[in-house]
């Protein structure tokens, strides 16, 4: 079943030019770097939240990705824009 990941932050109104700017970059250095990265959805939220939904093929995949952190310079660009972490959670995909 597909791993989901559900990761609540925010950003600066002044960052967000810069975040949107950053997450095709960031979307392709997880297809290159990333098994099992199957897809992403970012979903602005009131008050300055957005929350990014991110499928997996695996458990597995999802914690040897979050292992790796930041380490190109898409990923990177993209996590600097974000000023501060609210929530992030795993699930599995039900349909």
């Amino acid at each position: 079943m597909t791993t989901v990941e559900l990761t609540r932050f925010r950003v600066r109104p002044e960052q967000v030019s810069e975040l949107l700017a950053a997450r095709p970059g960031m979307l392709q250095d997880f297809t290159a770097d990333r098994a099992g990265f199957q897809g992403a959805r970012l979903v602005r939220l009131p008050n300055d939240e957005w929350l990014d939904i991110v499928e997996w093929a695996t458990p597995e995949d999802f914690a040897t990705s979050r292992e790796k952190g930041p380490n190109l310079p898409g990923i990177a660009r993209f996590f600097a824009a974000i000023d501060s972490l609210v929530s992030a959670e795993e699930g599995t995909l039900a349909d």
